[in-house]
């Protein structure tokens, strides 16, 4: 059941530092590598991933550390020339007459746009599947969920279209198919990229944008390159980290969700069989209870209501044929129930906004945390569908994505990193959470995580 183009061709199964070091050695060209990449996207056309496709964007920058690397943007960040319909059907886009604040940032690393790759409707459930037509599968077991919202993005890194594709994180959408796909994802921290217009209309911003990557250097990489373009002055920089430190961390252990929900037995011994590495790395394990409580997924549940209301409000503004009848279940559900609960607007957002000082706390005895990255293992497709009853779907995402959103709301990093395999050979993802701005403390220990024990892959 797995589904991947790994192959003896220009790509290999390098990953995008390697394929960088052959152009600018003259061993490849970015043409035959845009090509390979071209292929090997054909030949898993069955994973769905792919929404549009153009000719590819070339970067105009050889010295750039990573020109000539193919990839992929996703569905909900303007490229010129290609639609941006963030995984509607309720409206059909035209082509972004310019790139987007993020994307010029993202295209500055040397990267090569091959086109756009899948999302939910309005990256909103944790699965990329629609209503009608046919979902995002999971390269690892294709009768599987390869997460969201950035599910495509994780179908082609995974199945070695590209080494190396966009994602952005509003309540765990880099971390989530991260841990589906068996990759390395990491959300920064709120403000270290260009923000989006969406994320700079929020009143209170969750999203991050980053990248999904078969490998910590790749990750690495990408951030430094990034920084390269465009640094937040009030964050320190993280500069090119390219391996790990050999410091003594205090690492918080937290096993069950903020949502309330429990871990399972697998997700569980993975998440024990990392901290057990840790500890014989040096390091000390202290288990710790998740900083917010049951509150906390009532008010973030509202609050991605009011995303959901405000995304099909202004649908028009988009679209003068936007048609609300063709919105999924989620939307429609998560709308109703804002509306239902829209006086407690207010109180929500004031203590959402308060998190990021529940969650300090945590970092004043510890430089890590560790925790899943979702309470269970990857569901099979239909599980999440947008087309489960409202309610039935909302207790199933709540019993899922049991770690992630507080990240989102703290405005803090966040890494999920591939530690174990399922029963069933599907890949199980831990999260490394770190302080405001700490990026490095988590790069540099997931570099030590990959070293001791290296990541699955699916073509071994």
């Amino acid at each position: 059941m797995r589904l991947h183009a790994f192959g003896d061709d220009a790509l290999s199964d390098h990953d995008a530092v390697r394929i960088a070091q052959l152009v600018r050695k003259g061993e490849l060209s970015t043409e035959e590598v845009a090509a390979a990449a071209v292929e090997r996207a054909a030949e898993v056309a069955a994973l769905n991933a792919v929404v549009h496709t153009d000719q590819p964007r070339f970067g105009r920058d050889p010295a750039v550390p990573l020109f000539g690397v193919p990839s992929y943007v996703k569905d909900n960040t303007d490229v010129a020339g290609m639609p941006t319909n963030h995984g509607t059907a309720a409206y059909v886009a035209p082509p972004a007459k310019v790139d987007g604040p993020y994307a010029r940032q993202f295209i500055g690393t040397g990267l090569t746009v091959l086109g756009k790759t899948a999302m939910p409707e309005y990256g909103f459930n944790a699965t990329t599947e629609f209503m009608t037509r046919e979902p995002v599968r999971n390269p690892w077991h294709t009768d599987y969920s390869v997460g969201a919202s950035s599910g495509g993005a994780a179908a082609l890194v995974a199945a070695g279209v590209v080494p190396i594709a966009h994602a952005n994180d509003g309540g765990g959408s880099i971390r989530i198919p991260a841990a589906c796909a068996g990759l390395v994802g990491l959300k920064p921290s709120k403000g270290r990229h260009v923000d989006g217009p969406t994320a700079r209309a929020m009143p209170l911003n969750v999203i991050s944008e980053g990248v999904l990557t078969r490998s910590v250097r790749d990750t690495a990489a990408y951030l430094a390159a990034a920084e390269d373009r465009w640094r937040n002055p009030a964050l320190p920089p993280i500069g090119l980290v390219t391996g790990p430190a050999r410091r003594r961390l205090r690492v918080g252990l937290i096993v069950d969700g903020v949502t309330g929900s429990q871990t399972d037995p697998q997700t569980k011994a993975a998440l024990e069989a990392t901290a057990g590495l840790l500890e014989r790395q040096g390091h000390v394990i202290d288990p710790i209870a998740a900083p917010v409580g049951p509150r906390f997924a009532r008010d973030f549940v509202l609050y991605w209501g009011m995303l959901a209301a405000l995304a099909v409000s202004t649908g028009k503004l988009q679209d003068r044929a936007y048609d609300r009848r063709a919105l999924d279940g989620l939307t429609l559900g998560l709308r109703q129930h804002y509306l239902r609960n829209i006086r407690d607007t207010p109180a929500a957002i004031y203590r959402l906004t308060r998190t990021k000082h529940a969650y300090a706390r945590m970092f004043a005895h510890h430089e890590l945390v560790l925790s899943p990255v979702l309470a269970h293992t990857t569901p099979k497709l239909g599980h999440l569908s947008p087309t489960v009853p409202f309610g039935e779907l909302l207790e199933r995402l709540l019993a899922y994505v049991g770690f992630t959103p507080l990240n989102n709301v703290a405005g803090s990093p966040a890494m999920s990193l591939p530690m174990g395999l399922t029963d069933d050979g599907l890949p199980i993802g831990v999260q490394l959470s770190a302080a405001y701005g700490d990026e490095r403390t988590l790069l540099e220990t997931a570099y030590a995580l990959e070293e001791a024990r290296p990541f699955p892959r699916i073509h071994r």
